[in-house]
């Protein structure tokens, strides 16, 4: 899989928050941020999966 840019535009707050939560994971804001939108894509599918069988199996 390659790799394609995604340039974003947030205030300042927002970046240093970012920052500090990347910091205490010893990880970059960039690696910190896919990461984090990574999980989040996971867990839709997940719920998704789960919707999907209980409408399979007719759990209310």
């Amino acid at each position: 899989m390659g790799s394609t840019v995604l340039s974003l535009r947030i205030d300042g707050e927002l970046l240093d928050r970012l920052r500090r939560h990347a910091a205490r994971r010893g990880m970059s804001v960039q690696d910190y941020v896919v990461r984090t939108l990574v999980r989040d894509d996971f867990d839709e599918r997940f719920q998704a999966a789960v919707d999907e069988t209980e409408k399979f199996y007719g759990v209310p």
